[in-house]
C-alpha cells in the first residue's frame, strides 16, 4: 500500500508540469533551501510544507513550516514558527514572529507582527506597523504613521 501510494504521489508530481503554467507547482516540500522538490523561483498554488526553511517566489494556498520565506506576494494562510514575506499578504498568518514587508491585508497573530502597511487586524505581544487602517491589540502597538496614535498599550486603531 505504501508503494502504491508513493508512486501516486511520484507520477502525481511528475504530471503536474503538464497541468499548471511554467513556473507554478501544486505542492512544494522542503527541508531546507535548496533541498527542496522545486527550486525557489517556482510559484507554489496549493500547499506548501516547510520542515525546517523553505522559500519560494510566490504562494496562493497553505504554507506550513517552522521557517516560511516568500520572495514575492502571498494569497491564503501562514502557521510556523516564523513567516517572513517580502512582497505583498492578503490572508491570515500565524506564528511566534510574522513580517510582511509590503501591504497586508486580513489577520496576523503571533508574539511580534510587523506589517509594511496593515490593513486589518494584528494580535500579539508587540504589532507594528508602517500605516494602520485597522485594529491593533497586544502590550505594544506601534503605529508608523502616527494617525491618530503613534504608540499605545494594549489597543491601537485607525478606522479612515
Amino acid at each position: 500500500m505504501r508503494k502504491l501510494f508513493l508512486a501516486i504521489a511520484v507520477l502525481l508530481l511528475m504530471g503536474s508540469t503538464q497541468i499548471f503554467a511554467a513556473g507554478t507547482k501544486p505542492i512544494q516540500i522542503s527541508l531546507f533551501t535548496p533541498v527542496q522538490i522545486f527550486s525557489e523561483d517556482t510559484t507554489i498554488e496549493g500547499l506548501r510544507i516547510n520542515l525546517i526553511y523553505g522559500v519560494n517566489a510566490n504562494l496562493t494556498g497553505l504554507d506550513y513550516g517552522l521557517v516560511n520565506r516568500i520572495k514575492g506576494n502571498v494569497k491564503g494562510v501562514q502557521w510556523g514558527l516564523v513567516n517572513y514575506v517580502e512582497g505583498n499578504f492578503t490572508g491570515w498568518q500565524a506564528s511566534a514572529v510574522n513580517i510582511t514587508k509590503g501591504d497586508f491585508v486580513g489577520f496576523q497573530s503571533g508574539w511580534y507582527n510587523y506589517a509594511g502597511k496593515m490593513k486589518g487586524f494584528q494580535l500579539a505581544l508587540v504589532n507594528n506597523t508602517g500605516s494602520l487602517e485597522g485594529l491593533q491589540i497586544g502590550l505594544i502597538n506601534i503605529n508608523g504613521a502616527k494617525n491618530p496614535f503613534y504608540i499605545l498599550p494594549i489597543v491601537n486603531f485607525n478606522f479612515k
